[in-house]
């Protein structure tokens, strides 16, 4: 008889590091990237929303984006951190799937913003005439709904659909937070032929946003190579590179992380590149966003 799924009260998570000098070393340095994190979002979310020159779709959608990058930094930092704290490995079942559906809403979310922000980028200089029209504040509402509207619709999806399996090969999530291909590893049925569906579905959905993006920067390279005067490009190009950063270092540590082969697979390996995709980015954008960014920075 195999055991019921109901019988796992709670899962064990991977922990980083076995001895107390280590633990707490990892507590401070998480500390510290939280914080970072919780500092440059808030203050571009302030500056944003108290400075009415910023009242722009490009920044209508960075406030976003900093409100997603809290909320995934949150989902997976503090449990990681109270867990070398307290020296233990558990969450509970329910904390293990809110974790799962906080993760893919916020990551989709995410990148299904930064495809509006390319489109926004676009826009803006490939079509400068139409940018009131087609980015007017009800379009650029739309967009940001859309968002995180697929974000919510994929996390209800993938988690109705991972925790539904049955759990027979432990309780042990060999990752320091609770992501689903690790749950998978635990399920024993052939059902999991419908998250593997759902999966394929998701990976296309990816892909289709991945050639958005690049489409809409070949049409703005385009656009600005043929900008007769240096300062002008230099101008437009600016506006593009963080946006381009983010989405670059997004998606090179997702699609390393989940199609790196697995003859280079290590435990410290995967925990190491779990970290750059999960815990780095939301403390590094708004950085990113900052350092370039003359009005942002009067802002702030």
């Amino acid at each position: 008889k195999m055991p019921n799924t109901s019988s796992i009260t709670q899962f064990l998570l991977l922990a980083f590091v076995d001895t107390r000098e280590l633990q707490l070393l990892h507590f401070w340095l998480f500390l510290g990237i939280y914080l970072a994190a919780l500092l440059g979002n808030g203050l571009i979310i302030t500056a944003i929303a108290c400075d009415h020159h910023l009242h722009t779709p490009m920044y209508f959608f960075l406030l976003n984006l900093s409100l997603l990058d809290l909320g995934s930094i949150s989902t997976t930092a503090p449990k990681s951190m109270a867990n070398s704290l307290w020296d233990t490995r558990t969450i509970s079942y329910a904390g293990c799937a809110a974790q799962v559906s906080a993760f893919v809403l916020f990551v989709t979310a995410e990148y299904s913003l930064l495809t509006v922000m390319a489109y926004d980028r676009y826009v803006a200089i490939c079509k400068p005439l139409h940018y009131g029209t087609l980015l007017g504040s009800r379009a650029c509402v739309h967009m940001a709904a859309a968002a995180w509207g697929s974000g919510f619709l994929n996390a209800v999806l993938h988690t109705a659909n991972t925790f539904s399996l049955p759990l027979c090969k432990g309780s042990t999530i060999g990752q320091f937070f609770c992501e689903i291909p690790q749950i998978l590893l635990l399920s024993c049925s052939d059902t999991y032929l419908r998250e593997f569906g759902l999966i394929v579905v998701s990976a296309f959905a990816v892909f289709g946003c991945f050639v958005f993006i690049v489409v809409s920067y070949v049409q703005i390279f385009r656009t600005v190579l043929r900008i007769p005067s240096q300062q002008g490009r230099h101008k437009a190009f600016s506006t593009c590179l963080p946006h381009l950063a983010v989405v670059s270092l997004f998606v090179s540590t997702v699609v390393f992380a989940y199609l790196k082969p697995p003859s280079i697979s290590s435990p410290s390996l995967d925990l190491l590149v779990a970290v750059l995709y999960s815990v780095v980015p939301p403390a590094v954008n708004p950085l990113i966003y900052s350092m370039r960014n003359q009005e942002l920075k009067e802002a702030l």
